[in-house]
Order: C-alpha cells, then sequence, then structure tokens
C-alpha cells in the first residue's frame, strides 16, 4: 500500500507450504510493494501527441533501434499513462496507471488505491479528475478505477502479448517514481514464470500465489507501480508491482537492487473484462501445497525418482487435488515436519513441469475453475495420469 510499504515476505525453506494456486513465492528475502510512502506533488512532464509506431520498433535490443526509438516510443505512449495519487485515513500516496479504453477505465495496482478516501487522476496533459474504484483483483493485484473524462482526452494504450517477450528483450517502464510524472527506464526482461504471493489470504492464513511473473532490471522504484511495462512497439506488455530489496534508505524507502516484478499483460486480459462487467474474477483453484523449487539435497532426502518437477508436500482435504486422489507425502524423513512419498507431478496436459511454477502459470493462462487438467505423476516410482476438475479459489 502506498501509504505504508507492507512487506510480501517470502522465506525459500526446505519445503515451504501453500496452496496449489496458494504456493509460496521463489524469492527468498524481503518483496516490497512499489508504493510510494509520501504523497508528493510534481509538474507532470510535457508531452508529445502520441504518432504511429516506428518500423524500427519492431527490435529486441538496443543494437537494433535507430537513435531516437525510445524518443518517440515515449512520445507515442505516454500521453496515456497517468499518475495516481490518494487521500488515506492516517495520510497519502501514490502511484502510476494507464488508460484501458476510451470509455474512462484506468488499469493500477490495488496496493496502490487500497483503502484510499479519494483518488486523484493526473494526465500528462495536466487534466486533473476525481477517479471511483470499479472493481480490484488481489490475486493479481489489480485494480480499475474509472474517470469521467470525454473519450478525445483519453489515450488508451495497446496491450501485447506477454507470451510473445524472450528473455533479454528490451523494454521499457513509464511512471511516477518518487512522484517525478512521466519519468521512462530502459533494460531487459530478466526471466519470465515467477511466483509471487498474492494480497490474497486462504483460510489458514497464507496467502495464495500468483503465477507467470515477468522479471525485470529496467528500474522499478516506489511510485511505479501500477504503470506500464512496455515492449519496443510501445504495446503493454505488463504492469510494475514490485521490487526486490535488500533493505531501505535512511528515509524508509526500499533500496532498488535491480529486480522487478510485472504482471504479465495476458493475464491481464484475462481477468480485465471480468473485473469490469462482475466485479471480480475467479481463477482456477488446484487445492494442494508445494515447494516452488527442491534442492539436490531436499531431493535426495525425499527419494525422489528425478530432479524435476512438482512435488505434492500436502492436499487440501476436500479439495480438487483431493478428490483427484493425488498423494501428499506421509512418511517421516530425518527433517522435522518433511514427509517423504507424496507424488512428483511432471506434465500438466502434456505440458512438462520443471517446477510449481510451470503449473501456476498453465493454470492461470489457459484454465478457469469447472475446466480439467490432467497430470502426469510419479507415484512409487511408476507413471500414471489423474484427471483434475478445477474449482475456484476459496474467498
Amino acid at each position: 500500500m502506498d501509504k505504508k510499504v507492507i512487506p510480501l515476505v517470502a522465506l525459500a525453506v526446505l519445503l515451504a507450504a501453500a496452496l496449489a494456486c496458494s504456493s509460496s513465492t521463489d524469492i527468498s528475502g524481503l518483496i516490497s510493494p512499489t508504493a510510494t510512502l509520501v504523497p508528493e506533488r510534481v509538474p507532470d512532464a510535457t508531452i508529445i501527441q502520441p504518432t504511429p509506431p516506428s518500423s524500427a520498433a519492431q527490435g529486441g535490443g538496443p543494437g537494433n533501434s535507430q537513435p531516437d526509438l525510445l524518443s518517440n516510443l515515449y512520445e507515442q505512449v505516454s500521453p496515456g499513462v497517468v499518475s495516481i495519487q490518494v487521500l488515506l485515513s492516517d495520510g497519502g500516496g501514490q502511484g502510476s496507471g494507464f488508460v484501458y479504453s476510451k470509455d474512462g477505465y484506468i488499469i493500477t495496482n490495488d496496493h496502490v488505491v487500497d483503502q484510499a478516501t479519494e483518488i486523484y487522476v493526473n494526465f500528462p496533459s495536466g487534466l486533473k479528475v476525481h477517479g471511483k474504484v470499479i472493481a480490484t483483483d488481489l490475486d493479481s493485484d489489480l485494480a480499475v478505477i474509472k474517470v469521467d473524462v470525454p473519450a478525445d482526452k483519453l489515450f488508451p494504450l495497446v496491450l501485447g502479448d506477454s507470451d510473445q517477450m524472450k528473455v533479454g528483450q528490451t523494454v521499457v517502464a513509464i511512471g511516477n517514481p518518487y512522484g517525478l510524472s512521466g519519468t521512462m527506464t530502459e533494460g531487459i526482461i530478466s526471466a519470465k514464470g515467477r511466483t509471487l504471493e498474492s494480497l490474497h489470504q486462504t483460510n489458514q492464513g497464507t496467502a495464495f500465489s500468483a503465477g507467470d511473473i515477468i522479471q525485470t532490471d529496467a528500474s522499478i522504484n516506489p511510485g511505479n507501480s501500477g504503470g506500464p511495462l512496455l515492449n519496443l512497439k510501445g504495446e503493454v506488455v505488463g504492469i510494475n508491482r514490485a521490487i526486490r530489496t535488500s533493505g531501505t534508505l535512511a528515509n524508509g524507502d526500499p533500496v532498488n537492487t535491480g529486480i522487478g516484478f510485472t504482471i504479465p499483460i495476458n493475464i491481464v486480459k484475462k481477468v480485465m473484462p471480468s473485473l469490469i462487467k462482475n466485479g471480480h474474477y475467479d481463477y482456477p483453484y488446484l487445492g494442494l501445497t508445494a515447494p516452488p523449487e527442491l534442492s539436490l539435497p531436499q531431493i535426495e532426502l525425499l527419494k525422489l525418482p528425478q530432479t524435476t518437477g512438482a512435488y505434492v508436500s500436502g492436499v487440501i482435504s476436500g479439495g480438487p487435488a483431493d478428490k483427484a486422489g493425488l498423494r501428499a507425502g506421509t512418511q517421516k524423513t530425518d527433517i522435522q515436519n518433511v514427509f517423504a512419498g507424496g507424488d512428483l507431478i511432471i506434465a500438466i496436459d502434456q505440458h512438462p513441469v520443471l517446477a510449481f511454477g510451470d503449473i501456476l502459470a498453465y493454470l492461470v493462462n489457459h484454465k478457469s475453475p469447472g475446466e480439467k487438467v490432467t497430470f502426469t505423476i510419479l507415484r512409487d516410482g511408476n507413471k500414471q495420469d489423474v484427471e483434475v476438475t478445477l474449482d475456484k479459489r476459496p474467498q
């Protein structure tokens, strides 16, 4: 939340328990939402009206771009990027967002507007209006804001295809770091398929997981939350959500370590229409626990037949995985509360599973509650298929 940075803490411990579609993150250390602590009023950048994307904007890195490619990209997309200021019962804060449609819908992060009593949306043109939260999604940390602005004053950004983005491709972030509206930074896609804890809590008090997260080294700082991550065509490929930090500065702000996390736009494209129409989006739910990844000593301790796959460390009673007969470990090991003998999931609908994040990415991108998936598992050294009917995540 912008008023007070609530850490998303994830300790990568041995067989850390988490619900499927609620597993623990694969990041050890401190994860802080990129939301500013104190609102700061600064002049908005002067922006040129959008221009068609340059033909050179098809490349993947600085070596493939003409000298003014990034300048042209900025002129093209920045009119659709907004800064968001909020009033809270105990102060204020700020973040970023961007125009989703001509009828006044703005996308940002839930933690930017959470508990806000007033929301102000500031456009690069100098226009400032009130905003109203229409719907939120704690699982992916998304929020939809509605503004009453004439259509000719709105510049929706083009949504790209995050599945097509490759590690090493150049991306840019535009947002409102530390209240500096219209700030653009450049970097690359550092990794794909990361897993973070979501803001949605289970009945047991643990966090569901947000899967298929994009990692980038484009500079993301407090205030960038909710702003777009863009490819060189000027298409939004993600929404900036969080940074990994090694500590805080003297003023309490998190230290940027060059590791930022972005919600992939393909998930947003699935979620947004439902948020606008129904006020919520139902994510598929398995009801099992699994560590994000296993080390070789852990694999040896559990006597697993191979080093890849998602190990089932727990099954939620009455959940989809339980009803399908998936099995968790029950055999004691030399480490307390770590049990061997669980199923090892090695594929989902014939797609290889190297780690639990592969399951999450497949589910959130391709499946909905009520649909079926087929897991290929190794149990007692034997390969078999198990069909699971997905449910929706408990509220």
